[in-house]
């Protein structure tokens, strides 16, 4: 039924600052954009989307404080990913955890727009990255 992570939808009330700060974290600019709506990045290996949605477009009873999921997004230096977001001035919503025997390892920010941001170094998703790219 789930094939794979599509889009995952980020609402800010500035959205232009929330533009160029996603511009900063990820080191490219959206490749779609409806000014004053909403900004489309790709990013990652499978170019997934990541967009940022004028919080006026928020579903209704949609709350504006972090909660719910979090998507752990796969990054190769955990530390020095959490640090990066933290000297933008994303705080810190989980500490860099260890799971199971430490080789997953996770770790999230709440963005300067209310939006958590997670991050993990995962060698499941590296084993599907290389069997992926080998075929």
């Amino acid at each position: 039924m789930l094939r794979g992570m599509a889009t995952v939808s980020f609402y800010a009330d500035d959205l232009e600052a929330a533009k160029t700060w996603y511009t900063e974290v990820l080191g490219v600019e959206p490749y779609y954009a409806v000014p004053g709506a909403y900004y489309e990045f790709r990013i990652g290996d499978y170019q997934h989307e990541l967009g940022i949605i004028n919080r006026k477009f928020a579903p209704a009873g949609a709350q504006n404080h972090p909660g719910g999921a979090i998507l752990h997004w796969h990054v190769d230096n955990l530390e020095a990913s959490f640090d990066h977001l933290l000297a933008l001035g994303a705080k810190e919503y989980t500490p860099i955890t260890p799971h199971g025997t430490g080789d997953f390892i996770t770790a999230s920010v709440t963005d300067p727009f209310g939006n958590i941001l997670g991050i993990m170094q995962n060698p499941h998703y590296l084993d599907i990255l290389t069997k992926t790219h080998s075929a």
